[in-house]
C-alpha cells in the first residue's frame, strides 16, 4: 500500500510494524514526508548518540540511530530517531522510529497514540453504524455516506435522550428502519403506546414529520 501513496511534504504517516520497509520509508523521507512506526524486535539499529530525557514522563530513551543491517543500511542511508517509552497504563515498553529529528519525544509518542484513536473510530463505525455496503467508492462518496450514518446515529441519540427512552440505540435504529416513512409520533413508534392515553409524554414528544 505504501507504493500507492503520493507522499505529501510535511505530512505525518503513522504506521504499525507491518509496514516496516526501509526502502519505502526512504521514499517518504526523500519526499519531505514524516513517518512514525514501530520497529520489529529483530530490527538492527546502531546508536550514534543519546539525548537527555525526563524519565518521570515515561520516556526511557531518545536516540539518533542508523540502520545497521546489510540490506537495511543500503535502502535507508540516513539517520533515524529511536524513542523508547513506557506506557503508564499497561507498563509495556514501546519503541518508535521516526525520521523527524526535532519534535519533542513525547509529541512523537502522542502522534502514534492518535493512530489508535483512528482505529477505535473505525471499530466504532463497524459496531454502531448501519453501513452494509458503499454505494460509491470515490473518496467523496465514502465520506458522504459515513457522515450521513454518523448524523443519523447522533439524531437518534438526541431522540433517545429527549424522550427518555431506555432502549439501546441499536434497537432504536432497527425499529426506525421499517417505519421511517410512517406518519406517527416517534414516542408511539418506540413504545408501541397510544399517545392519547399519555398526555404528559405527548406534550414533549418529537414528530417524524412536522
Amino acid at each position: 500500500m505504501l507504493d500507492l501513496l503520493l507522499p505529501e511534504p510535511g505530512a505525518f504517516y503513522i504506521m504499525d510494524r507491518g509496514y516496516l520497509d526501509f526502502g519505502r520509508l526512504y521514499v517518504l523521507h526523500l519526499a519531505a514526508g514524516f513517518f512514525v512506526i514501530r520497529p520489529r524486535s529483530n530490527t538492527k539499529l546502531r546508536r550514534l548518540y543519546s539525548r537527555p530525557v525526563d524519565k518521570a514522563t515515561g520516556l526511557i530513551c531518545d536516540q539518533i540511530v542508523i540502520p545497521d543491517g546489510h540490506h537495511t543500511g543500503a535502502t535507508y542511508p540516513d539517520k533515524l530517531r529511536r524513542i523508547k517509552y513506557r506506557d503508564p497504563e499497561t507498563g509495556k515498553a514501546l519503541v518508535f522510529l521516526t525520521n523527524h529529528l526535532t519534535l519533542p519525544a513525547l509529541t512523537i509518542v502522542r502522534l502514534y497514540r492518535c493512530r489508535w484513536q483512528v482505529e477505535l473510530f473505525f471499530k466504532w463505525i463497524k459496531q454502531h453504524l448501519r453501513i452494509k455496503a458503499f454505494y460509491g467508492t470515490t473518496e467523496n462518496a465514502v465520506r458522504t455516506q459515513i457522515w450521513i450514518a454518523v448524523s443519523v446515529y447522533v439524531l437518534v441519540a438526541i431522540v433517545r435522550k429527549r424522550l427518555e427512552i431506555s432502549l439501546p440505540l441499536y434497537t432504536m435504529l432497527q425499529i426506525f428502519s421499517p417505519t421511517v416513512f410512517e406518519r406517527m409520533p416517534l414516542y408511539q413508534v418506540l413504545t408501541d403506546s397510544d399517545p392519547s392515553t399519555d398526555r404528559a409524554a405527548s406534550r414533549n414528544q418529537l414528530n417524524l414529520f412536522s
